[in-house]
């Protein structure tokens, strides 16, 4: 297949992150040509003159639309592209120098219609950015699920880091009106549709994310509520393993409750998990602060996504 790619990205009052994204894109290795599309989603601070700057160096085409979500704008973007294969990224991505040559390398040996990659800390990164970045990747917190490939068995790629051929989109329809696990969603109807998709390694990108503790908080507990919503329009798909945030911090208020009653054998697992947590963090950062760091982003993501979960799985 002659792969032609179209870059879609989504864009909602972050002209900033816009400049840094497509400033990593000026720089890529890939050597034949690819567009960029950009679907201003209704922001009041626009991007247009950001574009306009770039537009000089990169083939963008710049949508402004009505808000309605990241859904439905990248769903835009795919049909006002003109490529083959679309890739798509969230605007706080940044783009590593040989991502599209890497991405071309492993699809023209094994081509599927869908794809996702990981993400990783930049350099530029802050500290709580670098531990957030470790609590999601990391074995020890999610699996690996977002971050290595040995813990990959069927891959559902995520939204900021998500390939998808014009067949599967046409037949798909693309993302749902999901406002929270819309990529989950659109991975469980493409192998429906018998499609195929794969976890790409060195297709990674730099993902930021939230760079505050709140924002952190609010993210992974919207993650949580989506879990119970996506079992339950696809039953076939739940996992125990959904249940281990909620287990995990109700577990650790019990520990805590024993811990002052002088039991300490309970918080003491709890204490050599976060032991390793730290040391591990410090090993792949190198750094005494994110380490520290990690070990509250990870009681963060847990609280969150548990609560999450348990709150649309009973109250909703």
């Amino acid at each position: 297949m002659n792969l032609e790619f179209s870059i879609i990205i989504p864009v909602y009052n972050r002209p900033q992150e816009i400049k840094e994204l497509l400033e990593s894109l000026t720089k890529q290795t890939y050597k034949k040509a690819f567009e960029i599309v950009i679907v201003e989603d209704g922001s009041t601070q626009k991007s247009d003159e950001v574009v306009k700057h770039y537009s000089e160096v990169l083939n963008i085409n710049y949508f402004f639309k009505e808000n309605s979500g990241a859904g439905a704008s990248r769903n835009f973007g795919m049909q006002k592209a003109k490529g083959n294969y679309f890739i798509i990224f969230d605007s706080d991505c940044i783009i590593p120098a040989p991502y599209l040559e890497e991405v071309e390398k492993v699809l023209s040996n094994n081509f599927t219609d869908a794809f996702g990659g990981a993400d990783a800390a930049h350099i530029s990164f802050t500290n709580i950015q670098k531990a957030i970045n470790y609590s999601m990747t990391s074995f020890y917190t999610t699996g690996g699920i977002r971050g290595s490939k040995k813990a990959v068995d069927k891959f559902q790629p995520r939204s900021f880091n998500f390939g998808l051929s014009k067949k599967a989109f046409e037949i798909t329809k693309g993302f749902s009106t999901m406002k929270i696990g819309e990529d989950i969603d659109l991975s469980f109807r493409l192998w429906e549709h018998k499609f195929e998709t794969q976890f790409i390694e060195n297709a990674f990108v730099y993902h930021k994310r939230r760079a505050t503790f709140k924002q952190f908080f609010k993210q992974t507990f919207a993650f949580g509520k989506g879990r119970p919503v996506l079992n339950r329009k696809y039953p076939e798909t739940a996992k125990i393993t959904y249940w281990f945030p909620s287990i995990f911090i109700i577990g650790l208020l019990f520990s805590i409750f024993w811990a002052f009653l002088s039991f300490y054998l309970f918080i003491s697992f709890y204490a050599a998990y976060f032991t390793i947590i730290f040391v591990d963090a410090y090993i792949k950062n190198n750094s005494i602060t994110v380490a520290f760091l990690s070990i509250l982003t990870t009681l963060i993501q847990f609280t969150g996504y548990g609560f999450g979960f348990l709150k649309s799985k009973f109250l909703n």
